[in-house]
C-alpha cells in the first residue's frame, strides 16, 4: 500500500493485464464468428433448399404428373426418394389451389400445405428463400413454380429444413467454438504469466515505483557529482550524462540534444571507442579536452560477458592538483608546528632542570642563546626570503632537521626576493617540501655520524636557482636516470616512489628544470631552475 493506495504487484498486474485483453479480444472475436457462421449456415441452407426444389421442379414426370388423375402415385415416389438423398426435412409439391401430391408423411398427401407463402411463387412466377412454420414446425424453405408445356404454372414445389436441425447445427459448432476460445484464453494467462516472469527478471525483481524511484534517484545522484560522467552504448552514442560533464565539452557541439549523439563528436580525442573495442579498464590517464587537462577514468560494462557500453568519469587535473598541493601544505605545516612543539618541550624541560638544579645563571644563558638563534632563523627568513608560504616551509623543514639531529644549513648569500605567481610558488613549496623530506629520510637511514642538508638559493638573473645537497650515501649512477619516475624508490614500502616524480613535474609546470648530479660532500645534489618570466599556463602543453 502506497499513499492510501492498494498497489498490485508488477507480476500479477502484468497477467491481470494481458489476461483481461486477451480474454476480451478472443469474446469479442468469438461473438462475431458465430454470428456470422449461423447467418452463413441460415444462408448456404436456404440456398440448398431453392436449389432442391428448382431440381425437382424441372423433372418432366413431375410436370406431367399435373394431368394424371392421381398424381400424388407418380410424384411421391420420386419427391421421397430426392428427399432423403439430399437430407431435406420435407420436400412438398402442391397444386395452385395449394394441395399437396407429396409429404414425408403420407397421411397429409391431399390436404392443404401450411405457411401461407406460396403466393408469390403461384401468382409472380418467383424462386425464394422463405422463413414460415409449416405442419412440421418453423422452417427455411425454398419455393419454385412448377410449369407445364405452355408455360403457364401449375404448380409450386416447397423444399424445407426444420429451424430446430439447423440451430442444433449451430450449437454443436458453437460448444467446439467456445471450448477452442477457452483453451485459448488459458494458454494466453499462461502466457501471460511467463511474460511477466521473464520481466520481473530482467528488472531485477524490481517494482514500477521503484524502477521510477531509482530513476529519480539516480538523476539526484549524477548531478550532485563533482566529477564529469558520461555512459555511451555499444555504438559509441551517449546514452547518459551529468552536468559536470558538459563544460568539458566543445561549446559549439552542445547546444543540441546530446542523448544520442557520437561521443566523439563531443569530445574528439576520447578513447571511449578503444574502450568499447578492447572491453579493458582505464584507470587515471590524462587527456587534453580543449585548453583542460583532465584526469579520466573508463570502465566498460558487461552483459552476459558481452560490451554493450562503457562509462568515463573526469575531473580537471587543476582541481587535483590544487587538492593535492592543499593537502601538501597542510601536512607540511602540520610537520612544522610538531617539530616545532617537541623541540620547545624539549628547551622547556631542559631550562624546568636547570631551576630545579638552582642554575639560574645558565638558564638565562640558555633562554637568551635559544632566543637568538630563533630570531636569527625568522630574521634571515624575513630578509632574504619575500614569500611567506616559502618562509613557512623552510622554517618548518629547519625545526623537523633540528628536531632529528640534522644540520640543516642555508647559504648565507641565499636570496629570493622576486616576487612569485601562484603557480611559482606552489612549484617552490612542493620543490622544497618533498627533496628535504627525501634527504633527511636518506640521513636518518644511512646512520650518518654528522648529517648534514646543504641549502642554496637565488633569483639573480633570468632564473631562480636552488641548490640542495647532503652528506649521505647518494644515488646510484645507475638509477639516477629512474629518480624522477611515478612509482620508482630505494625504499622499501607502499606509497613510495612520488616524491620526486612530483618535484619533476612541479618544476616543469612553471617551465623550470630539475637535474641530478653528484655533490661535494658525497651524497646526492639536486638543481632545480625556474624562470622568472614564467608562462601562467603551466608549462608547455602535450
Amino acid at each position: 500500500m502506497l499513499n492510501g493506495k492498494v498497489r498490485l504487484p508488477f507480476l500479477v498486474k502484468i497477467i491481470v493485464l494481458i489476461g483481461l485483453l486477451t480474454t476480451v479480444m478472443l469474446s469479442l472475436l468469438g461473438l462475431l464468428l458465430n454470428e456470422r457462421h449461423a447467418s452463413t449456415l441460415e444462408d448456404e441452407i436456404g440456398m440448398r433448399a431453392l436449389s432442391v426444389a428448382q431440381a425437382v421442379s424441372l423433372i418432366p414426370e413431375v410436370q406431367q404428373a399435373f394431368a394424371e388423375e392421381h398424381p400424388e402415385l407418380t410424384i411421391q415416389p420420386i419427391v421421397e426418394r430426392i428427399r432423403k438423398e439430399v437430407g431435406a426435412e420435407f420436400i412438398v409439391v402442391g397444386n395452385r389451389e395449394g394441395i399437396r401430391y407429396s409429404h414425408p408423411l403420407p397421411g397429409r398427401i391431399g390436404k392443404t400445405m401450411v405457411g401461407g407463402d406460396n403466393e408469390a411463387a403461384l401468382n409472380d412466377g418467383q424462386a425464394y428463400v422463405s422463413e414460415a412454420i409449416g405442419s412440421l414446425g418453423p422452417s427455411i424453405r425454398g419455393k419454385v413454380p412448377i410449369y407445364n408445356q405452355q408455360g403457364e404454372i401449375i404448380g409450386v414445389v416447397s423444399v424445407g429444413f426444420l429451424v430446430d436441425h439447423i440451430n442444433t447445427i449451430i450449437d454443436d459448432y458453437q460448444l467446439g467454438f467456445w471450448m477452442f476460445i477457452v483453451a485459448m484464453i488459458a494458454i494466453g494467462l499462461l502466457a501471460a504469466y511467463l511474460i511477466s516472469y521473464q520481466l520481473k527478471k530482467d528488472i531485477h525483481g524490481l517494482e514500477p515505483e521503484e524502477i521510477g524511484r531509482m530513476f529519480k534517484e539516480r538523476g539526484a545522484i549524477l548531478e550532485s557529482i563533482h566529477e564529469g560522467i558520461i555512459a555511451v552504448n555499444q555504438e559509441g552514442m551517449v546514452v547518459m550524462f551529468n552536468q559536470a560533464a558538459k563544460k568539458f565539452m566543445e561549446p559549439h557541439l552542445v547546444k543540441g540534444d546530446i542523448i544520442g549523439s557520437p561521443v566523439v563528436a563531443l569530445i574528439p580525442n576520447t578513447r571511449l571507442p578503444e574502450v568499447l573495442e578492447t572491453g579493458v579498464s582505464q584507470f587515471n590517464q590524462e587527456l587534453w579536452i580543449g585548453d583542460d587537462l583532465a584526469i579520466v577514468n573508463r570502465i566498460p560494462i558487461f552483459l552476459e560477458n558481452r560490451v554493450v557500453g562503457a562509462v568515463s568519469t573526469f575531473r580537471s587535473r587543476k582541481e587535483i592538483k590544487a587538492l593535492t598541493e592543499e593537502l601538501s601544505q597542510t601536512q607540511s605545516y602540520a610537520d612544522a608546528l610538531r617539530s616545532q612543539t617537541h623541540e620547545f618541550s624539549n628547551k622547556l624541560n631542559t631550562i624546568s632542570g636547570l631551576l630545579q638544579l638552582n642554575e639560574i645563571k645558565e638558564a638565562i644563558e640558555f633562554i637568551n642563546k635559544e632566543h637568538e638563534t630563533h630570531q636569527e632563523s625568522i630574521q634571515f627568513l624575513i630578509q632574504r626570503v619575500k614569500d611567506p608560504m616559502v618562509s613557512a616551509i623552510l622554517l618548518g623543514k629547519m625545526n623537523r632537521a633540528h628536531e632529528m639531529g640534522l644540520d640543516l644549513t642555508i647559504s648565507e648569500d641565499s636570496s629570493l626576493l622576486t616576487e612569485l605567481t601562484q603557480k611559482q610558488q606552489e612549484a617552490l613549496v612542493t620543490i622544497l617540501g618533498n627533496i628535504l623530506e627525501n634527504a633527511f629520510e636518506a640521513l636518518v637511514e644511512s646512520n650518518q655520524e654528522s648529517p648534514a642538508i646543504y641549502l642554496a638559493f637565488t633569483d639573480l638573473g633570468n632564473e631562480l636557482l636552488i641548490e640542495i645537497e647532503d652528506n649521505g650515501p647518494g644515488i646510484d649512477p645507475k638509477k639516477e636516470k629512474e629518480v624522477f619516475k611515478k612509482g620508482f624508490s630505494s625504499k622499501d614500502g607502499y606509497h613510495r616512489g612520488f616524491g620526486l616524480h612530483l618535484v619533476k613535474k612541479a618544476a616543469e609546470e612553471v617551465g623550470g628544470t630539475i637535474f641530478l648530479e653528484d655533490g661535494e660532500s658525497g651524497g646526492a645534489c639536486f638543481v632545480v631552475t625556474i624562470p622568472k618570466a614564467n608562462d601562467l599556463n603551466g608549462g608547455v602543453r602535450r
